[in-house]
C-alpha cells in the first residue's frame, strides 16, 4: 500500500459550518483525486468553523473575488466565487465547488497553497480577496 504525502498550510483554514458540511459531503462522494481528498480532509480536521457574519474580510469564501498567482508560471487569474447554482460563465462567476474554488476556500490573502489539477499539482499564492460587488 502506497501513501501520499500531503502538505497542508500551517494556518488552519476558516470556513462556515455550511461550507464545512458541503465539503465533507464532497469528500464522501469521492469526487476528488486521492491527493486532494487527503489534503482537504486534513484541512477540514483543523479548520476553524465560524458563522457567515464572522468570516474575516480577507478570507476566501462565498461571494468573494479572488486574485491568485500560479507560482510556477507567474500567470495571474481572477475568480468570482459563488454558490454552485449561481455559477454562470456569461456572468464570469465560478462555483465554490470547482477545483480551484475548493482549493482556495478558507485561505487568507497572502497564503500559498497547492492543489492537484487535471494537469498536475499546481502551486498558488492568493494575492487579493475582496467582496463581490
Amino acid at each position: 500500500m502506497s501513501t501520499i504525502a500531503v502538505k497542508t498550510n500551517e494556518t488552519p483554514i476558516i470556513i462556515t459550518r455550511g461550507i464545512y458540511d458541503l465539503l465533507k459531503i464532497f469528500i464522501n462522494k469521492k469526487k476528488l483525486s486521492r491527493h486532494n481528498e487527503l489534503k482537504l480532509d486534513q484541512e477540514l480536521k483543523y479548520a476553524n468553523q465560524v458563522l457567515r457574519k464572522d468570516v474575516p474580510e480577507k478570507i476566501v469564501d462565498l461571494n468573494k473575488k479572488v486574485k491568485v498567482k500560479e507560482l510556477e508560471t507567474g500567470a495571474e487569474y481572477e475568480y468570482n466565487l459563488v454558490a454552485p447554482q449561481k455559477a454562470r460563465r456569461k456572468h464570469n462567476t465560478l462555483s465554490i465547488l470547482s477545483p480551484i474554488g475548493i482549493a482556495l476556500l478558507g485561505y487568507e490573502e497572502g497564503a500559498e497553497l497547492s492543489w492537484e489539477m487535471p494537469e498536475g499539482v499546481k502551486f498558488y499564492k492568493i494575492l487579493e480577496v475582496t467582496p463581490l460587488a
